[in-house]
């Protein structure tokens, strides 16, 4: 996975305004990314960049005014660094009204601009100083970097740009070690990674530096508490060295919302009374699956109903669930996939469709789904049993999103694994592939102890 899929910039429109701020590989990222994107490419900062850093690029333009790049208009490719006029083997910034410039001018061609929104003094972590970071209004995805090889090390400048700002927003003291939770202090309060960030900007967070087994499962421990401010956590080790994509850059995770579906609007009418309010172990089905789903992490949870709805629905409405009616039920279970896919935050990166008479299902499935899912986001993952057979619950990826909401008739999310690479994953407990559709299945079900 590169970085351009992590972040998810690899869809057809290449006209994105980027910002990146933070420390601890920032300038790394923002010329590996600028390398990855569909030329020509666009790259200024609101800061100062090191002299050393201009040959990242393939051109640097000085530029004071638009004209030194309208007479570049026909000819520009690759990485393009603009910058105001060196001094004391630094870039200046360009002015204001020439970043605004840039924008409507990259609009126009459809160019990708890259902005370095504030510096960092090759530390791998930062606070920001009250006059940053440096985010036009206009930036609809805000990228900030922290460097994982600061945690465990004294809070000192050493370590740390502007270690006394960084101390009052984690609640350390000066010389204390950096914990994850303090990170996550900083990352997520107003005046720390969310700082300047516009509303409408999409969010995302880069734990850098995740060399050895211990920073990434670090990372892995802070995704939750940032995701409940970023739309997504990428876990990296980008390499510093080469003008060219190097092959020795990693990304180990991407951490995203993953939202449950789970289709209880049938009608049950092969069994004979609605499915969703059989017993499990003392409660209805739709519960039972409702409280897994919530047990694996999955959010939001919905439960899309429809035939029995007030029964089925009393069934949940004391837990932490999306109750979604789906009114057009009778047309067959693609009307509920749809229901429960308009339904999701726009920042969902994935869902996983939850049968209501699986009550067997465990957390454990989930969670392997999920995961395989941060490490290549494959756009489906299915547990594949006995290695042949197809079983639910199945992961759609956002990506397969507009694919699912074609669907018409009753047919299922099966109908569009033609169109995309399936991961399957191998999972040896046949209980996935029981569903009851008749009263002895029911029967089994209740009475198997395995299960």
């Amino acid at each position: 996975m590169n970085l351009t899929h992590a972040l998810r910039l690899d869809h057809p429109s290449s006209n994105h305004v980027i910002c990146i701020a933070g420390a601890g590989g920032k300038t790394t990222a923002l010329f590996q990314l600028a390398r990855e994107l569909t030329p020509p490419v666009i790259v200024t900062a609101a800061t100062h960049l090191g002299e050393w850093q201009i040959p990242l690029a393939d051109k640097h333009v000085i530029a004071e005014s638009p004209a030194p790049l309208e007479e570049l208009e026909h000819g520009l490719h690759g990485v393009v660094l603009v910058t105001g006029p060196i001094h004391e083997n630094k870039t200046t910034p360009i002015a204001e009204n020439l970043l605004k410039w840039l924008r409507e001018y990259c609009g126009y061609h459809n160019l990708p601009l890259l902005i370095e929104a504030d510096g960092s003094r090759q530390k791998p972590l930062k606070a920001p100083a009250e006059h940053e970071p440096a985010i036009p209004e206009f930036a609809d995805h805000v990228i900030y970097v922290a460097g994982l090889s600061g945690l465990g090390k004294p809070l000192t400048d050493e370590t740390v740009h502007r270690p006394e700002i960084f101390a009052q927003l984690s609640g350390l003291k000066i010389g204390d070690p950096v914990t994850p939770d303090a990170l996550t202090n900083v990352l997520t309060h107003p005046q720390g990674g969310l700082k300047g960030i516009p509303p409408a900007s999409k969010r995302t967070v880069i734990l850098n530096q995740a060399d050895t087994a211990e920073s990434q499962a670090q990372a892995g421990s802070i995704s939750p508490a940032l995701l409940k401010a970023f739309d997504s956590v990428v876990v990296a080790s980008l390499d510093r060295q080469s003008k060219i994509v190097n092959r020795k850059s990693e990304i180990y995770a991407v951490h995203e919302g993953a939202a449950g579906i789970i289709l209880a609007a049938g009608a049950s009418t092969r069994y004979g009374q609605p499915k969703q309010l059989l017993d499990w172990r003392g409660q209805p089905f739709v519960r039972a699956v409702a409280q897994t789903a919530l047990a694996a992490g999955l959010s939001p949870v919905v439960v899309v109903t429809g035939a029995n709805a007030e029964q089925v629905e009393s069934a949940v409405k004391d837990l932490d669930v999306k109750i979604v009616r789906n009114e057009d039920w009778q047309s067959g279970q693609s009307s509920s996939i749809k229901a429960g896919v308009r339904s999701l935050p726009k920042n969902t990166g994935a869902s996983l469709f939850l049968l209501a008479d699986q009550p067997q299902i465990g957390t454990d499935v989930i969670r392997a789904l999920t995961e395989g899912h941060t490490r290549e986001l494959h756009p489906i993952i299915a547990p594949l049993v006995l290695e042949e057979r197809r079983a639910n619950p199945v992961l759609f990826d956002k990506a397969a999103f507009p694919d699912l909401m074609n669907l018409e008739g009753d047919i299922g999310g099966r109908a569009i694994f033609s169109k995309y690479k399936v991961e399957y994953m191998p999972w040896h407990d046949d209980k996935l592939l029981l569903d009851v559709d008749k009263p002895e299945d029911y029967q089994r079900l209740v009475e198997d102890d395995t299960l």
